[in-house]
């Protein structure tokens, strides 16, 4: 039984992410983690601390820890591999694709301080792409889930899917959006926000924001459905379709390049099934720079008031 956090709390997932193992590793006997000696940045030392002969520091060596987590699971155990989503998805690649995707091994990985929020670290932490290297994988499930509560749920969903998984954490606090009875599925989103103005669909931690747009918006009379997507892949097509169906104008929000991560599934969806207009907001075609994150948020239009001013544009030429 996991110890869920309270509503409108401010809450690191990684925080939630350490703790979400700890509170597992009595019902999931055969949960190993791999650290590539970030652990008390990605929480996984909570781990360490209650069960270190269950805990593996595997050093700065990215691509070793993820071959050595797949031989782990040829013996029937579970590795869950946490490091930065940066080096996760570029440094281990291959041995992700090839000792891990292709035989459809049982091995969860955590991509921690994606996107932005990276402690000011620039453009050599800031992962704008691991969505889309790991959407794109064979036989790979990506998880992006919106605040604490659904963090812990996200954790338990990937120990419980078969074969690998990508789980997406980020460093900086965020709301606590979702009670005790929330649940998560693999391939179904959620209408947090009901409308047909407009639809928003949102993943990860641009949720809570997007949500808090939709119902500012609400109260000048533009009523938009919020759509949260936990899983990228597989991805709530059904409501997608009702949603361009319904609304006819999408805007797409992440916390991620927009090539490839949320705008570019959507994107894939509706043109092939449902063709409707769509504004994607995300980092358009960039490296990220250091500075404060909600400056740079609101430079491209990720911010609560940025997403209202995108809402407003695409209506008014609608």
């Amino acid at each position: 039984m996991m110890n869920m956090p309270q509503k409108n709390e401010m809450i690191a997932p990684r925080v939630s992410f350490g703790e979400a193992l700890v509170e597992l590793a009595e019902q999931y006997p055969s949960l190993r983690v791999f650290d590539a000696d970030v652990c008390a940045s990605t929480q996984t030392g909570l781990f360490r601390e209650a069960y270190p002969d269950r805990f593996y520091q595997m050093g700065i060596a990215e691509a070793n820890m993820v071959g050595a987590a797949a031989g782990m699971a040829t013996l029937g155990l579970t590795p869950f591999v946490s490091t930065f989503a940066v080096f996760l998805a570029k440094r281990a690649l291959d041995q992700i694709r090839v000792s891990v995707a292709y035989p459809k091994l049982d091995v969860k990985l955590n991509g921690a301080y994606g996107g932005l929020p990276t402690g000011q670290a620039g453009a050599t932490h800031s992962s704008v792409e691991d969505i889309a290297v790991m959407r794109c994988m064979p036989n790979m499930k990506v998880i992006v889930p919106a605040d604490p509560v659904e963090t812990k749920l996200a954790v338990a969903l990937a120990l419980e899917t078969p074969g690998p998984v990508y789980l997406r954490t980020v460093r900086c606090p965020v709301p606590v959006i979702f009670d005790a009875g929330h649940s998560i599925e693999l391939g179904k989103g959620k209408i947090l926000h009901e409308g047909k103005d407009a639809a928003l669909i949102s993943t990860g931690m641009m949720t809570p924001r997007t949500l808090a747009a939709a119902e500012a918006l609400a109260k000048e009379g533009i009523h938009v459905r919020h759509i949260h997507l936990a899983t990228i892949k597989p991805i709530d097509e059904d409501m997608l379709i009702d949603a361009a169906r319904e609304c006819g104008t999408l805007i797409t929000v992440e916390n991620h390049g927009v090539a490839g991560g949320l705008g570019g599934a959507v994107a894939e969806v509706i043109t092939e099934k449902s063709p409707a207009t769509l504004k994607r907001l995300g980092f358009t075609d960039t490296f990220l720079e250091s500075g404060d994150d909600e400056t740079i948020f609101d430079r491209f239009n990720l911010s609560q008031e940025g997403i209202m001013r995108t809402v407003r544009s695409m209506l008014h030429t609608k």
